[in-house]
């Protein structure tokens, strides 16, 4: 994981991150790591189908507002095991029929999932045999699902992102006052072997000519000006500018926890980078590479450094916009017309009132940022609706 470098024998810790989750080999979406009740932890769309029926509302609307084209590309990345796609398929939106919705999972083991979920999953592409694809139409014959390790490389339609952001590597900095005429100095940890061969943190001045990029990053970032330890995330800012140059006519879709850097910066403890193994909370983020999920807290500001988002809003928000409560209603509805002797439909609908509570809660999943940006759509319409 940790190989000796030129670089005095320590690495970035966001190459020790992208190691220690995707290594194809050791990395713990590579063994087995994964969402789901019976994984590591638990996204919205685990909780259950409740949140790809919302979404699926939404997705039509978006749909009519590009002007019901056909196909309707739905990119999801880092779609995991499948399952909002799941979901997005049992509540038959009414573009379902022109839906084609490309599941993009980086680690192999977690496309291999999406076969035996999804009915209309037509196997994997990638490169120009998937952007061939992305460009047919479906002429009512969808919802067609299909995997790919990278998105398609241009379409019209939508990107949609869920706890994507939080997980791509990031590196951790400090910018320290400099004296009264000088610029402030930029540090990173760093990840190198110890002499007992674990891995340990080491401080690093940013001052060779290969870092230039890191330390102008982090220095015209707002980290309060303490000195104190933040999340760099050049990954995800570069993963913005990529998905949008992707999109010619439809919008970017993210949903993450999120802070300013400003406010990561003054948590105690690297009190934004959490570890996930089981359900329950790792150890400390260099133990035992690849055992455990490493995450972070999206800094909003640093992901709109390049471009402002034209939506942002809280993820209870975003639901109730396009419909939750008309959803949950509808299945308390069915509950309630049969509670004695109920079905496979009575039991969803009561489901959708727990699933409620967990999606709208205000100090969980409810709290969550949801950010979109437009691409060559409606953005008048779309700063005052979110629609």
């Amino acid at each position: 994981m940790v190989p000796a470098s030129d670089a005095g024998g320590s690495i970035p810790f966001s190459e020790f991150v992208d190691r220690a989750l995707y290594d194809p080999v050791a990395g713990f979406y590579a063994t087995g790591g994964r969402a789901g009740g019976r994984g590591d932890f638990l996204t919205s769309p685990e909780v259950g189908p409740l949140f790809g029926a919302v979404i699926s509302r939404a997705l039509d609307e978006w749909w009519h507002e590009l002007g019901d084209p056909d196909p309707f590309v739905l990119v999801e990345v880092g779609a995991g095991p499948g399952t909002l796609a799941r979901s997005i398929r049992l509540a038959g939106p009414e573009c379902a029929g022109v839906l084609l919705h490309v599941l993009v999972e980086r680690a192999p083991g977690q496309r291999l999932l999406h076969e035996a979920h999804l009915a209309g999953w037509v196997g994997e592409r990638s490169g120009e045999e998937l952007q061939a694809f992305v460009l047919r139409g479906l002429v009512g014959t969808g919802p067609v699902f299909v995997s790919a390790p990278e998105p398609p490389e241009s379409f019209d339609g939508i990107v949609f992102a869920n706890e994507l952001l939080d997980n791509l590597a990031f590196d951790i900095v400090r910018v320290r006052p400099g004296d009264d005429d000088g610029e402030g100095v930029v540090e990173a940890l760093e990840v190198a072997i110890d002499e007992d061969g674990l891995c340990e943190f080491v401080v690093r001045a940013l001052d060779r000519p290969g870092d230039t990029a890191t330390r102008e990053l982090a220095a015209k970032t707002d980290s309060g000006g303490t000195g104190s330890w933040f999340p760099l995330q050049a990954q995800a800012i570069g993963w913005i500018a990529d998905m949008r140059s992707r999109i010619g006519d439809g919008r970017l879709v993210v949903i993450d926890y999120a802070s300013t850097t400003k406010e990561l910066a003054a948590r105690p403890d690297f009190g934004w980078m959490r570890t996930f193994r089981g359900h329950e909370r790792g150890s400390h983020p260099l133990d035992s590479p690849g055992s455990q999920d490493i995450t972070v807290d999206v800094a909003l500001d640093q992901i709109q450094m390049d471009v402002s988002a034209n939506v942002v809003e809280s993820q209870s928000d975003f639901l109730e916009r396009f419909g939750i409560d008309e959803l949950v209603d509808e299945g308390r509805r069915v509950w309630e017309a049969n509670p004695h002797a109920p079905g496979l439909n009575e039991i969803r609908g009561r489901s959708r009132i727990r699933e409620a509570e967990a999606l709208l809660e205000g100090g969980g999943l409810g709290g969550f940022t949801v950010m979109q940006w437009i691409v060559a759509g409606k953005p008048d319409e779309a700063d005052e609706t979110g629609r």
